[in-house]
């Protein structure tokens, strides 16, 4: 019988001398390399001085015997580390029980039968390159898996800020989670944007702007994490959450709603922060729909994104534009997918540019059930200025002036609305720029707002941004 390709260094223990050069001898000729120690006092120092692989070590030795060194080796090292095989006169004695009690990994007898000797010692040593084998790969494993940690530690503080725990979970523990493509899903979209934010910001320092961003969005992120909303994209002080993916529920819609008015309540405390700051208040529109969407990671090897594209993404955008401060406009079938608990203040038709026809939206005023959530009412209280407020207007396109300004007055107004008579009358849903001339005719500074609804032979508007000045202006017009 051959040694193993690595043999490795043997230790053999015994106060004779011919047994110790016999056996040393017999081993060598098999590929080990092997020392010898001739009492437990010799064996000890030179294990701790230089590594071995095997101890041979006899029991009846003078000075301290095979069992106390055996215990001395084990008080630091292992079976597994390194193995240790008794040689003893009296094979089944208290001696070979006791040496098997304190870690033996086996024993032989004298007179020593040399093929017995060197098979338990490849076995012994066999057992041991295994054990290492074995204790290298966990610790690879090991390593391996703090790096995975670290890596999904890192995907959950990144992603965990924008999408919910089931997209972060998908990421990481599916196959599937990272793949490109998609699939048609039913969802509700949610939008929300802020009214007046980008003149505010144009007045503002660049840390005022992203303070007050961060925590805008981080009130808003939370509630929408609360109703299990997945967060698909902040577009400066835009918000695009998905109700449906990457898990679909029967309530989706509903949530969607009870969220959307959840942040509209949550934003009296974003105004109180504000206030604290020195920093004007903000409105925020909210616009809902249900529909099919294509849903999945889109995008390249180097950047992708979990989202959602389709008709019904744009159009929960143009159902949003319509909106005003402090409102949550919902589509048909979003209110069809609520049911009788949607409670509506009224219901409006709008032509939606790149929709075809008219669609019918609801403004929601709360939700029933186990929501149980009310917005309060945005009434104004009218007050008739002594002289009207003289202004010019012009329709936007989008977030620019259509080019014709037209003459017209506020002849009622409140802290919110006004009614404006003009050249021509706008239309219901359209965005308007004005601008609040003084007594001497000089603009005091551009007032947006979306015109609400007809009145006689004007309109309504309600205010979605207004300057300092003109608001001063506001509060005399009103005797404030």
């Amino acid at each position: 019988m051959n040694a193993p390709q690595e043999a490795g260094r043997l230790l053999v223990v015994d106060d004779n001398e011919m047994n110790r050069d016999m056996l040393s001898r017999r081993l060598e000729r098999k590929g080990y390399t092997v020392l010898t120690a001739e009492d437990g006092h010799q064996a000890l120092a030179m294990l701790e001085a230089q590594p071995f692989d095997l101890v041979l070590l006899d029991i009846m030795m003078p000075g301290i015997d095979g069992v106390e060194v055996l215990k001395r080796i084990r008080a630091t090292k292992g079976p597994s580390e390194l193995p240790v095989i008794m040689v003893t006169a009296k094979d089944g004695s208290e001696d070979v029980v006791a040496a098997l009690k304190h870690g033996a990994s086996d024993y032989v007898t004298k007179p020593i039968d040399f093929p017995v000797v060197l098979a338990r010692t490849q076995t012994q040593l066999t057992l041991k390159h295994a054990a290492q084998a074995l204790k290298d790969k966990m610790e690879e494993v090991a390593r391996l898996a703090a790096d995975l940690e670290v890596r999904n530690a890192f995907i959950r503080k990144v992603f965990g800020r924008y999408l919910t725990d089931e997209v972060v979970h998908s990421l990481l523990e599916t196959p599937e989670g990272l793949r490109f493509g998609g699939e048609t899903r039913r969802v509700t979209i949610l939008m929300s944007d802020l009214r007046g934010f980008s003149a505010m910001a144009e007045r503002l320092g660049p840390e005022q702007v992203v303070g007050f961003l961060n925590h805008y969005l981080g009130a808003m992120a939370e509630v929408i994490t609360r109703y299990q909303g997945t967060i698909d994209e902040f577009i400066g002080d835009a918000v695009l959450a998905i109700f449906g993916a990457p898990v679909t529920r029967e309530d989706d819609a509903e949530r969607a709603v009870a969220c959307a008015l959840e942040m509209q309540l949550a934003m009296a405390e974003v105004n109180a922060w504000c206030a604290q700051r020195g920093l004007p208040p903000v409105e925020m529109g909210i616009g809902v729909h249900s529909g099919l969407v294509v849903v999945g990671n889109i995008g390249s090897d180097r950047r992708a994104k979990y989202g959602v594209v389709g008709s019904t993404v744009n159009l929960a955008g143009r159902i949003e534009s319509f909106t005003v401060g402090g409102q949550v406009l919902v589509s048909d079938a979003t209110a069809a997918a609520v049911g009788p608990i949607l409670q509506s203040r009224r219901t409006l038709p709008m032509e939606a540019k790149g929709i075809k026809g008219t669609i019918t939206i609801h403004e929601v005023a709360g939700l029933a059930g186990r929501h149980n959530l009310i917005l309060p009412a945005d009434e104004p209280q009218w007050r008739t200025p002594g002289t009207a407020v003289a202004v010019r207007y012009s329709i936007l396109e989008g977030k620019h002036g259509g080019g014709e300004v037209l003459d017209g007055a506020f002849t009622a107004l409140s802290t919110k609305h006004a009614v404006l008579r003009g050249a021509r009358a706008p239309m219901p849903g359209q965005n308007l720029k004005v601008a609040w001339l003084a007594a001497d005719g000089a603009p005091l500074g551009d007032v947006y707002a979306k015109v609400m609804d007809l009145h006689g032979d004007g309109v309504v508007l309600r205010f979605t941004s207004v300057p300092p000045d003109v608001t001063r202006a506001l509060q005399g017009a009103l005797g404030l």
